[in-house]
């Protein structure tokens, strides 16, 4: 998989994306819980505002996976909007976004990364622990547990992501 920055040509798919993998684990925008009032504005609320967005593709360019960088404050970015297409789950592509995506977060200066899942998706609660997420609450939405999360991310060094290179 390769990842790239979200194009607007990309907003249908995402937002199919989106709904396939919130359908697989019983979800459903405007459940209480997940929304969509972002993927009009990607540009302006993800990578405008300190942010990023990116898409996952295959070499055939099918776009399989996206995930973002939302800022919250100076120093915290939320990380939302992980998914991975059903077909292409359990091939590390869910890790590789997780890994980008904290990756840019220290590029933009951010120190603290949050997000939230749900416990009907312990594939993602279990993404997040692997690399060294801490659970911080949870609360009960739209009859779902709501699980969140956060990791500290300013001490870590990496080299820098040639991501967008």
């Amino acid at each position: 998989m390769r990842l790239r920055r979200y194009r607007w040509s990309d907003l249908e798919t995402v937002w199919a994306l989106h709904r396939i993998c919130l359908a697989q684990v019983g979800l459903a925008p405007g459940d209480g819980v997940y929304y969509e009032d972002d993927f009009p504005r990607i540009n302006e609320i993800y990578i405008a505002d300190r942010g990023e967005f990116l898409v996952g593709e295959t070499p055939d360019g099918r776009v399989v996976a996206m995930g973002g960088l939302r800022r919250v404050d100076d120093q915290t970015a939320e990380m939302c909007r992980i998914r991975v297409h059903p077909e292409f789950q359990r091939r590390g592509f869910g890790a590789q976004m997780v890994v980008a995506l904290e990756d840019r977060a220290l590029e933009l200066g951010y120190a603290r990364l949050c997000g939230d899942t749900t416990l009907n998706q312990p594939a993602a609660i279990e993404l997040y622990r692997k690399y060294g997420w801490c659970e911080t609450g949870r609360e009960e939405r739209g009859g779902c547990v709501v699980v969140y999360m956060e990791k500290r991310i300013g001490s870590r060094l990496r080299p820098p992501s040639t991501l967008l290179h």
